[in-house]
């Protein structure tokens, strides 16, 4: 049985690395991880005053999130932080109060850039952000893909082989972490 993992792509732009990475992570998982790549795109602005009546795209995603066996962002770093539409995602997933649809699920974090830093801040900023409305979170190894600008063809193929063995030594670690908490 391969476990779901919805995998969030931070960044919207159709050509972003995030999108990039999400999906060579999805080729390069292990038979027993199943990594939905799921952008943010449709998902409307978190409102409360619509919690009375919740828009579909919102409960499509909450949806999604409660069916998974658990979540791996992967994401870019905007101005020392994650970018807005993934703030809002999370909003919308962790809403309404107390019944958010991350909770128990097991999370990894992949930050990423094509600058030096590798989306550090990012992944620190989600580290601050889950806990209390999520499960577990991966802490080693973390990832923080730096240089990703070269990464890929033309096509959107990973061709640099240094971060294809970071990925996968990632994707086990990861793989080991899911089985260990969906027990």
């Amino acid at each position: 049985m391969a476990y779901n993992i919805v995998t969030i792509v931070g960044s919207i732009r159709k050509q972003s690395f995030s999108l990039k990475i999400a999906n060579a992570l999805a080729k390069l998982a292990p038979a027993s991880l199943k990594l939905d790549v799921t952008t943010l795109q449709e998902i409307s602005f978190f409102n409360q005053d619509l919690e009375a009546a919740p828009p579909a795209d919102w409960l499509a995603f909450r949806e999604k999130l409660q069916k998974s066996n658990g979540v791996l962002f992967v994401t870019p770093e905007y101005n020392r932080s994650i970018p807005g539409v993934l703030k809002n995602a999370i909003d919308v997933a962790s809403r309404p109060y107390g019944k958010s649809s991350f909770i128990g699920k097991p999370i990894g974090i992949v930050g990423n850039s094509p600058g030096p830093l590798g989306g550090v801040s990012a992944v620190k900023h989600l580290q601050n952000i889950l806990p209390g409305i999520s499960g577990p979170i991966l802490g080693q190894p973390e990832a923080y893909l730096n240089g990703v600008g070269d990464a890929f063809d033309d096509n959107g193929e990973l061709t640099k082989e240094s971060l294809k063995g970071v990925l996968q030594q990632y994707l086990d670690a990861f793989a080991a972490f899911i089985e260990k908490q969906n027990r």
